[in-house]
């Protein structure tokens, strides 16, 4: 007759074993440091061993009773495996870091914790753990910058943030091309509201860290951010975002118009050339002027900045011609931030923002952008013809 052992008992039985093995493993190490330590780097002492002392140390394969640690006769010996008096191996900070950067909240992470190591934390603590690993957000944000960047990116978000009162406030973004055509995050800002004056204050604050030439300016059509990212990069050129625009005019459009409207208005930044858009926009005015002054007057008015990105190489105006790419990192920022109804303040928004672009920043520094490696000697024309070198 068979019997069969519970799936409980057995996952008992299996994380006995192996926290048994992971102590038999770290006792092993501890000896061997402290047998190292007496024969290489107190040879000539009287120095020696002097049995062990047990303690208690959690780690991602559970809490580890009785480890017996090794010592020396004049208490010069530490191991390496853990500090003094550390009671964990470091898993569990990097798991709370995890956990709240994925947009639990600090009471949410706390209760997590508790369940899988039987251990309170409060949420206070978790915000002391995570404060911890973001202590050197300041020191990111002041990072000197390269003198040069082929394209900037600028574009906000608004996040829910408690001020005594819960109030919207804009993150600042700006995101960068380099000279190689990687793509890295300059800086963020947080709060008040969006302003061509507060992009002038980030924009200022870029050039002071050394970021002093720049080709392109891409951006959306805020009132005033064109002038405000000139008087900081005025021998840089503007991109208008042609994605923002068309769909800002389309929805002034009436619906039985919109299909056809849009496959004109393709037809003009989809052109090869300057010459060729500009002879689709005026056959796009001739054909709709009547019935819309307004918006093909606004086309009209703004195509300077809309068709910018058709004096550059061929191979990269698909991803110069619209802020799309500022606009997925800040999707990924609304995700991480999706889970919570608003922030409790100011310190704890930019301690997501911050570990999210730093993952992000960890997947971009092995990507070129398609189509930079082939534009390299073309910008770099473009930059001896604006800057003289």
């Amino acid at each position: 007759m068979s019997s069969s052992i519970p799936n409980s008992d057995f996952t008992n039985q299996l994380e006995d074993l192996l926290r048994n093995f992971v102590k038999e493993k770290l006792e092993l190490i501890m000896r061997e440091e402290l047998t190292n330590f007496l024969q290489v780097e107190q040879p000539n002492t009287s120095n020696s061993k002097n049995g062990y002392y047990q303690r208690s140390l959690d780690t991602r394969y559970g809490k580890i009773e009785n480890l017996m640690v090794p010592r020396d006769r004049e208490g010069a010996f530490h191991t390496a495996l853990f500090a003094p008096y550390q009671r964990r191996d470091g898993w569990l900070e990097e798991a709370i870091i995890r956990m709240y950067q994925s947009g639990m909240s600090t009471r949410e992470v706390g209760k997590f914790i508790e369940r899988i190591v039987g251990s309170s934390y409060s949420p206070t603590t978790i915000s002391n753990i995570t404060d911890a690993a973001v202590e050197d957000i300041e020191k990111w944000q002041k990072r000197p910058l390269a003198k040069r960047y082929s394209v900037l990116y600028l574009d906000g978000l608004y996040i829910r943030l408690r001020r005594d009162t819960v109030g919207k406030e804009a993150i600042y973004f700006v995101l960068g091309i380099t000279e190689d055509g990687y793509r890295d995050i300059l800086g963020f800002y947080v709060g008040g509201q969006e302003s061509s004056s507060g992009w002038r204050d980030i924009l200022l604050d870029l050039y002071n860290r050394g970021l002093h030439q720049v080709l392109l300016g891409v951006f959306d059509g805020l009132a005033g951010l064109e002038e405000a990212f000139l008087d900081v990069y005025p021998k840089a050129d503007v991109q208008r975002c042609v994605i923002h625009k068309v769909r800002n005019t389309l929805n002034k459009v009436r619906k039985k118009d919109q299909y056809e409207m849009a496959e004109d208005l393709k037809a003009i930044y989809r052109s090869f050339t300057r010459e060729a858009a500009l002879a689709q926009f005026e056959a796009f005015q001739e054909k709709w002027a009547s019935k819309y002054p307004r918006e093909v007057a606004s086309w009209e008015q703004d195509l300077p900045v809309l068709l910018t990105f058709l004096s550059y190489p061929s191979s990269i105006r698909g991803v110069i011609y619209t802020t799309n790419w500022i606009e997925r990192t800040n999707k990924e920022i609304r995700k991480r931030l999706k889970p919570m109804n608003s922030l409790s303040n100011l310190k704890a928004a930019e301690k997501i923002v911050y570990l999210t672009l730093q993952d992000l920043q960890e997947r971009w520094s092995t990507r070129k952008l398609k189509g930079f490696a082939s534009a390299y000697t073309a910008l770099q024309d473009k930059f001896k013809q604006k800057y003289g070198e």
